[in-house]
């Protein structure tokens, strides 16, 4: 009996020494000297590729200077959308800064910080259909065809909210928007700064139904059961709301459009 205790206390005590050993995420990365942030580029203005191929965007700038605070190198790691999740949960980022809406179905895979913006699903529709349709509720009919990108909220929007519709779903929003231009879709649903965006580069090409009929607060997304990174994401949102930064950066990116010289 006192070798089965011996051993049971010595298999816990082993146990307790590994649990220790593993490093907290604020750990790792200051032990890395690196915050690795996932983010699918293409998605105006948070994150995109410019001409001379450097990221920028919001998530970018807010990445950076969180970089830049921790005393840590901002590293970029552009991923599919479609695997972005899979891509924190293996290690290969250390948090995912990419416009993600918070939802339920992600939540149980991932831990999101407070939101830091909050947006909506719009519309980009063709011109022959202006003042046909004035609403989402109006292309709620199987002899409209609406597009997407694929893994997205503006697809489970379309599911929801537009199920009668054909759901055509594209690997990026460019492609999926250039399928109205050409005549082969009806409508395109995405996040209002996106669309608002590409209205206002194209203009006479699409029609903006810009009233948002979903409401999506976005989050920093880390991967689950580490409550000192999450503290330090919100409180490190609450100081740069406080301070004025978040205010620049937002300014610089939705009041002002010098950006897209860069990306044209």
């Amino acid at each position: 009996m006192k070798g089965f205790i011996r051993t049971a206390a010595a298999a816990l005590a082993l146990i307790s020494a590994s649990s220790f050993a593993q490093d907290t995420l604020l750990q790792e990365i200051t032990k890395e000297g690196e915050l690795r942030v996932c983010f699918d580029a293409g998605y105006m203005p948070f994150e995109m590729t410019a001409k001379n191929g450097q990221y920028i965007g919001f998530d970018i700038d807010l990445g950076r200077q969180m970089a830049r605070a921790m005393g840590v190198k901002y590293v970029p790691v552009n991923t599919a959308w479609d695997g972005i999740i899979p891509t924190l949960l293996t290690g290969k980022c250390h948090m995912i800064m990419g416009g993600m809406t918070i939802t339920p179905q992600r939540n149980m895979q991932v831990n999101f910080a407070d939101p830091y913006v909050t947006i909506g699903q719009t519309i980009l529709l063709s011109p022959k259909l202006e003042g046909k349709i004035t609403s989402y509720r109006d292309l709620n009919s199987d002899e409209y065809t609406i597009v997407t990108k694929l893994g997205t909220t503006g697809e489970g929007a379309i599911k929801r909210y537009i199920p009668k519709a054909t759901l055509n779903l594209y690997e990026t929003q460019s492609e999926a928007v250039l399928e109205v231009i050409n005549g082969k879709a009806d409508a395109f649903v995405y996040d209002l700064p996106y669309n608002a965006i590409y209205d206002a580069e194209n203009k006479g090409q699409l029609v903006h139904l810009d009233q948002p009929f979903t409401f999506e607060p976005l989050g920093w997304a880390i991967r689950q059961g580490d409550p000192d990174m999450l503290n330090f994401l919100n409180g490190y949102l609450r100081q740069i709301r406080g301070d004025g930064t978040y205010d620049r950066i937002y300014d610089k990116w939705f009041k002002d459009d010098a950006w897209l010289e860069q990306v044209q």
